[in-house]
């Protein structure tokens, strides 16, 4: 879409972290905006930062995973849909409960799809639109610890693609945004959701309060840029890995696969580092 006149957006997951300045930021440029947000509390308090930087932005409280929610968000006239609500559930494969794996593809694949299911029809309708899936590196590699929330975000990497190519004919077009570390405090959290579990302590293989995010982290900023780039058709690519600068070495970690071996039986060195390295650290040096 390259005419931007009376576009609508809507942004889900726009309560906190990317999707929230994106939504103001989209909003601060005059654009319609819709901002989904999680819960009640939330709507307040975003209507009034968006007062206080003097933009005009809509907020509706939006779970992706109430059925009620998704019926009315699928009445709203919009022609730029974000996929972006998401939350990351970390700790090993073995050790993370049932119903938190539940809840993680919940939250990050059967909502956004549902969600996207009848506004997609909509588009269809009109005769075009555009669907952005904020995906991640992890749908795309995979580090210990994050096997849940890695594994929601290959399966939206298939839903996208599969979706691209389905919607081609009827002038819908797919773009997925793909972040790497960076320090919004979704990471770090990420490995604090093991004291939320309902579990026996003691069955647990790792002990998670000696365990933090294993990557030195950047700043966001460059993430929103390029979000809004691509929901405003600026940039027409249809992925996109994020720090830039990296995606060379993530399309090496991609095709090493194909020459993967079994382990060696040592410890990994992303287990190691997991061990090794504080929370919330930033990249303090160029990559």
């Amino acid at each position: 879409m390259t005419d931007q006149t009376n576009t609508t957006y809507l942004i889900t997951g726009a309560g906190s972290g990317f999707g929230k300045e994106v939504a103001l930021r989209l909003a601060e440029q005059g654009h319609d905006v819709i901002a989904g947000v999680e819960i009640i509390a939330q709507v307040n308090v975003l209507r009034a930062e968006a007062k206080e930087r003097g933009v005009d932005l809509r907020v509706e409280k939006l779970d992706v995973t109430d059925e009620g929610d998704r019926d009315k968000a699928a009445q709203w006239d919009v022609d730029v849909l974000l996929n972006n609500a998401g939350i990351s559930e970390g700790g090993s494969s073995v050790d993370i409960p049932a119903a938190n794996i539940r809840r993680q593809f919940e939250v990050n694949v059967f909502g956004p799809i549902l969600l996207t299911q009848p506004i997609a029809k909509a588009m269809v309708a009109k005769g075009g639109g555009k669907i952005v899936f904020m995906s991640s590196v992890a749908g795309l590699t995979v580090d210990p610890f994050t096997g849940a929330y890695a594994g929601s975000k290959h399966a939206v990497e298939a839903f996208a693609d599969a979706l691209d190519q389905e919607l081609s004919e009827y002038g819908i077009t797919v773009a997925t945004i793909n972040p790497g570390p960076f320090l919004t405090g979704f990471n770090d959290t990420m490995f604090e959701a093991w004291k939320s579990w309902e579990d026996d302590p003691s069955t647990r293989l790792f002990d998670y309060e000696k365990l933090s995010f294993p990557h030195e982290q950047f700043d966001p900023e460059e993430v929103i840029e390029v979000t809004l780039d691509v929901l405003t058709g600026a940039d027409t690519d249809y992925r996109h890995v994020l720090p830039a600068h990296t995606v060379d070495d993530i399309k090496s970690q991609v095709s090493a696969q194909w020459d993967r071996t079994l382990n060696d039986g040592k410890r990994a060195e992303l287990v190691q580092t997991a061990y090794d390295i504080s929370p919330y650290t930033p990249v303090t040096r160029d990559a």
